[in-house]
């Protein structure tokens, strides 16, 4: 019995390490959880805080290439109602003014650096089917912050600053 089981586990460490192991050659910079920390649009020399001065959001970089990221203004009133879908005229358009969902896909380059995404879903519909690369989306790791920056159609640039979550 004593030779079984030394023969067992022989046999069940040489199978184990012959088991092949993620390799780091593929670093990816991005990949985590993130927490937003501030969020600003700077247009015509004007600073405006998008997500008002309590900005919650997160965003997550998943190892398969998969993001979501949504991001809201951590002080926009409840709806009167407490039913999403019974919200007044001016409740939806305050909600829907300072916030925004979305999710899809994304690449880094052989550094780990976010080089683009597409998205796949979104809470505003004209970013649907939307592919950006780092030319359009800027994301950059240092240590343990990430600096989100784009400019926007209307020419404002948004500056999105994350706190890695551990």
């Amino acid at each position: 019995m004593k030779w079984g089981l030394v023969l067992f586990l022989a046999t069940s460490i040489t199978v184990w390490a012959s088991e092949p192991v993620p390799s780091t050659a593929q670093p990816n910079q991005v990949a985590g959880t993130w927490r937003v920390v501030s969020a600003t649009l700077e247009t015509d020399g004007k600073i405006e805080r998008p997500y008002g001065e309590n900005p919650q959001g997160m965003l997550v970089f998943t190892t398969d290439m998969h993001f979501i990221e949504v991001l809201t203004n951590g002080d926009t009133p409840p709806f009167e109602s407490n039913a999403r879908g019974a919200g007044t005229d001016d409740e939806n358009r305050q909600a829907m003014a300072s916030s925004i969902g979305f999710f899809g896909t994304y690449t880094v380059d052989e550094h780990g650096r976010f080089t683009g995404n597409r998205v796949e879903g979104a809470t505003f519909p004209n970013w649907v089917g939307s592919v950006r690369t780092d030319r359009e989306l800027q994301l950059k790791v240092e240590g343990p912050r990430m600096y989100e920056t784009f400019t926007r159609p209307d020419g404002g640039r948004v500056s999105i600053e994350f706190v890695r979550v551990r």
